[in-house]
């Protein structure tokens, strides 16, 4: 039978077979059925030349040159000063979505830029008038490294929405869907758009029919939209295909393709994903595109353009971003890692290359980088044993430094991170496999796992920190922002609350000895 014929056997009361109808599956034909005793024949009639054609399906694209693009590639040093000036150019470019917020953009605001996360937000939804927001959330651990209080994360989201978040991208570093609940819950209460995505990785748990299971979940939790999140970069041409035709099938959502070009095969699978129906990529600006970020908004739009998958954007008002953009890696040029060739270390061990320059970091601080082949290999027996987490924030570093550990000491668990702990003990969630039984109970000795959700063991917080942030809050939010990194924003309120005051809380260097004027 022609691969493009579908048969289906018509039987009787009896179960037995009395007919098969034969279809040819063409595009926009439609068929007239002459039945015979045994055959159903199937007579094509062709198309009427004054019948409407069907629309084209055009991609859309988020650009992510406001967030993970320069989190990928200068470590979220990308100041609100310099987005403003090209915030209004890139909200005439026709983006489905421009990604501007959340990730690690928010603790490094405050802690390496002194700036307000929530004023970043504020002013670029002012100049972003024709196009959506979106924010990255790490479920019940926001935009933090640890699990926050359900009332944490609900007044989180309440704020985010309100200060102009039109899209909320939640995941689970364990994909964990209950650790996303809340979060998810609350997203829908204020109206945004919820969009759920699921942290792509490699093993032997991971597979299609389990990705397409959580698609499926995350649709009845109230999904607006699914995203593909590929962290690592590890999302072959031949996976995308599959995955995305696995869960369009099952799944009758928008569905977004996130990647990045550290293994060299970002633009590959994103077209590989469109073509197999998926309606949205995220790209960068080319200037900030490639490396360890995503492939570029242009290259995109040029291999689209003309086809029926064309984004419909114009590379005459792309230019104007990048000429910007461009002018941006001069500025930050120390700070801008190299971007070029692809890191076949990422396809031999699967971790992303954030994770990969950090176990660099560790290993040169400790005088132990000749070590460095040495944790490569053992970062895949630590994931195994701990039940093969996707490699995302936070289990990324979870799993990195304890691998980092198990070289350096020499002995395997001998020193075990609380979060480590934390995590044999379920407190980040359940594990896509059963964690090692011998390295639990060497950890935990006879200390119990938590079966419960981890959010329901944490008590309110808010209160709390009201009263010990004082007077230094001069807005809702900045109790959020004190809940979320406590350490950096005793600092940083403080500071904030001096300039918008215009008042002296005695914060500079002291010089001179005290005294009194004579």
């Amino acid at each position: 039978m022609d691969r493009n014929e579908v048969k289906q056997h018509i039987t009787d009361s009896n179960g037995r077979k009395v007919a098969t109808k034969v279809t040819e599956k063409k595009p926009e034909v439609k068929v007239t059925e002459i039945i015979e005793e045994t055959r159903v024949t199937v007579v094509e009639k062709q198309k009427p030349a004054n019948e409407t054609a069907l629309p084209k399906r055009k991609v859309g694209i988020m650009e992510t040159g406001f967030r993970d693009a320069h989190q990928s590639i200068m470590a979220t040093r990308l100041s609100t000063e310099d987005m403003i000036p090209i915030a209004e150019a890139v909200d005439e470019v026709g983006y489905h979505s421009v990604e501007m917020w959340g990730g690690a953009t928010f603790d490094s605001a405050m802690r390496f830029l002194g700036e307000d996360p929530w004023d970043r937000l504020r002013q670029l939804r002012k100049r972003l008038k024709k196009t959506k927001t979106q924010m990255l959330l790490r479920g019940q651990n926001l935009v933090g490294y640890k699990h926050y209080a359900d009332e944490t994360v609900r007044e989180f989201v309440k704020r985010a929405v309100g200060n102009g978040i039109d899209i909320v991208r939640i995941f689970d570093a364990l994909n964990d869907l209950r650790n996303m609940s809340i979060a998810a819950e609350q997203v829908k209460k204020e109206g945004a758009h919820l969009q759920m995505a699921i942290s792509y990785t490699i093993s032997p748990v991971h597979t299609l029919d389990l990705f397409v299971k959580q698609a499926r979940d995350m649709a009845d939790m109230g999904a607006d939209s699914i995203a593909i999140k590929d962290m690592a970069g590890l999302l072959s041409p031949v996976e995308a295909d599959a995955l995305v035709r696995a869960i369009k099938k099952k799944v009758d959502l928008p569905l977004q393709i996130h990647s990045h070009y550290t293994s060299g095969m970002a633009a590959m699978s994103y077209l590989a994903a469109v073509e197999a129906g998926a309606d949205i990529v995220d790209c960068a600006i080319s200037p900030f595109a490639m490396g360890t970020s995503q492939p570029a908004t242009e290259t995109m739009v040029a291999a689209l353009k003309g086809g029926p998958l064309d984004t419909g954007l114009d590379l005459e008002k792309l230019l104007p971003v990048a000429e910007y953009y461009m002018k941006l890696t001069d500025k930050y040029k120390d700070l801008i890692m190299g971007i070029s060739g692809v890191n076949i270390n990422i396809l031999l061990y699967q971790i992303p290359g954030g994770m990969y320059s950090n176990l660099q970091s560790q290993l040169k601080e400790a005088g132990m980088l000749d070590k460095f082949r040495d944790v490569m290999e053992e970062v895949p027996r630590v994931r195994k044993e701990m039940g093969y987490p996707p490699l995302v924030t936070p289990t990324s570093q979870i799993v990195g430094t304890q691998a980092a550990m198990n070289i350096i000491s020499g002995e395997r668990y001998k020193f075990v991170p609380k979060e480590v702990y934390q995590y044999f003990r379920g407190y980040y969630g359940k594990t896509p496999a059963p964690v090692d039984p011998e390295i639990q109970k060497k950890i935990l000795g006879d200390e119990p796992q938590i079966t419960v959700r981890p959010g329901e063991k944490i008590e309110p917080e808010l209160a709390a920190a009201r009263k010990e942030i004082g007077v230094w809050a001069t807005q809702p939010e900045d109790v959020l922002s004190y809940v979320l990194f406590p350490q950096v924003a005793k600092d940083f309120l403080p500071k904030k609350f001096a300039r918008e005051n215009m008042v002296d809380i005695g914060l500079q260097e002291q010089v001179d000895p005290d005294a009194y004027p004579v």
